[in-house]
């Protein structure tokens, strides 16, 4: 992309209101006047940081694939290389390659002294963005996870550890890092916090997320509160106001008092996705922003997203180990990392985000109920309703965290709650997106059996009054 069509670019999102909970519906988004849900299959959040990673060729892969979504790690935390098993991780710059807020020399930090050509950076990642209208989680902060036979090296490598910066702060253990226990690291991360949220303040295609799984390495609600009051703070006299996001828990948890501008509840890996029914009355987006870990097979990561939406999910983001740093596109499939993706696997989240936008689901409300049987013994079916007008429908077998098991052809006949009127339904494949079956009828109200093509994985159903 041209720098003068960029910087056009850059001047229309700045122009257009920010990335907000839709008002109909807080469940969902508004961005840029339309209805939204954000889904993708995205990098190991790394590509401002890393300066390896080729951005734009990343954003253009994901829009060309007809996504909308990406994290990403602002420098505050890094990875090294070896990480979780992750090969050619893109969080694990190599050396001199890393770029974050703060001035460093040779290596070493000064935390008082912001780097200019990384806001650069950044602010080319969320212009490049903007320009494929995808929406940029900003992930602020992250515990240093010990995740490498109590060695501490992750907390070792990072900026605010006293052995990488001359300004003597980061003396505490790892795990005290986010609690409000030293003045000096909480002054920092104030200061952090508030630089890129006024640096970032003319963009519309973000939110921000306070800290990645804060649930680990001793993270308190009482500092996330406060990063949360100083995002608040440094907006106070800005012109666009965005969303903030609170990372919860892995699986599943009922979030008891919420800060009141927390607008996103997000988890990861949920499996299945109880946590979007326990936290609905919150009446806020709920998001799945990370998933993986459970082996390569598509079929796992698909049918988690899947689940996740028609459960009445705002965002679900699967974490896309064939994009590293040397194949910035996506297209890296020997890789060893504990997950999935690749370039079909993206085309069939693609099938997932247009098959919820061909709904006005804002509209809509999850609706089991509206199933009054037809769903075999180890199957699982979603339903998201709005009753007599439109029905978006999912099934497919119980698969479980593990190994799924080998696919076989399957029929379903479902037996559905429908008021009287005149409908037409399309069986959708969610690998191609193909409508396999369709008909149109009319029903005088109560229970109507509608029955499925073979399918061997799974299968979504649209059903819309004529």
């Amino acid at each position: 992309m041209k720098p003068a069509l960029a910087a056009l670019l850059c001047l229309a999102s700045c122009a257009a209101e920010p990335f907000a909970l839709h008002p109909d519906n807080p469940h969902y988004f508004l961005y840029r006047g339309k209805p939204t849900v954000l889904v993708t299959s995205a990098e190991h959040y790394g590509a401002v940081l890393n300066l390896d990673f080729d951005f734009v060729k990343y954003l253009d892969t994901l829009a060309a694939d007809g996504l909308n979504h990406t994290r990403t790690w602002v420098g505050t935390y890094r990875e090294i290389p070896g990480s979780f098993g992750i090969t050619d991780n893109s969080l694990a710059p190599l050396p001199g390659r890393f770029i974050c807020p703060w001035a460093q020399r040779g290596g070493v930090f000064n935390l008082q002294e912001w780097d200019d050509a990384y806001f650069v950076r950044l602010k080319d990642f969320l212009t490049q963005a903007s320009a494929r209208g995808i929406v940029v989680e900003v992930n602020l902060w992250c515990p240093n996870y010990n995740d490498d036979k109590k060695q501490g090296l992750l907390w070792k490598a990072s900026p605010l550890h006293a052995s990488n910066n001359v300004n003597g702060v980061g003396t505490c253990p790892g795990n005290e890092v986010y609690a409000l226990k030293h003045k000096d690291l909480t002054d920092v991360q104030d200061a952090t916090t508030r630089k890129i949220v006024r640096e970032l303040n003319g963009f519309d295609n973000l939110y921000f997320e306070i800290c990645n799984e804060p649930y680990f390495e001793g993270v308190t609600l009482e500092w996330q509160r406060h990063i949360a009051d100083v995002i608040v703070d440094a907006e106070k006299d800005l012109p666009k106001k965005h969303l903030i996001s609170q990372n919860i828990a892995n699986g599943k948890a009922k979030v008891t008092d919420p800060h009141p501008a927390v607008s996103i509840f997000n988890f990861h890996y949920c499996v299945p996705p109880d946590t979007v029914a326990m936290n609905y009355g919150l009446q806020k987006a709920i998001g799945e922003n990370e998933t993986g870990f459970r082996g390569k097979e598509d079929v796992l990561y698909r049918t988690e997203g899947w689940d996740f939406i028609l459960a009445g999910g705002a965002i679900y983001n699967n974490l896309d180990y064939s994009f590293t740093t040397k194949c910035a596109d996506g297209t890296f499939l020997a890789y060893a990392s504990p997950g999935g993706g690749n370039p079909a696997f993206r085309k069939q989240m693609k099938i997932l985000k247009d098959f919820i936008h061909s709904f006005e689901f804002v509209r809509m409300k999850p609706d089991k109920g509206v199933i009054k049987g037809g769903v075999p013994d180890g199957m699982q079916a979603w339903a998201l309703v709005e009753a007599g007008r439109q029905y978006a429908l999912y099934v497919h077998p119980t698969l479980g965290k593990g190994k799924p098991p080998a696919a076989k052809e399957s029929t379903v006949e479902l037996s559905l709650d429908l008021p009287g009127g005149a409908y037409a339904a399309e069986w959708v494949n969610p690998r191609t997106g193909t409508v396999d079956k369709s008909e149109r009828f009319d029903h005088a109200g109560g229970s109507r059996g509608l029955a499925s093509p073979a399918f061997t994985e799974d299968v979504a159903l649209r059903i819309l009054r004529r």
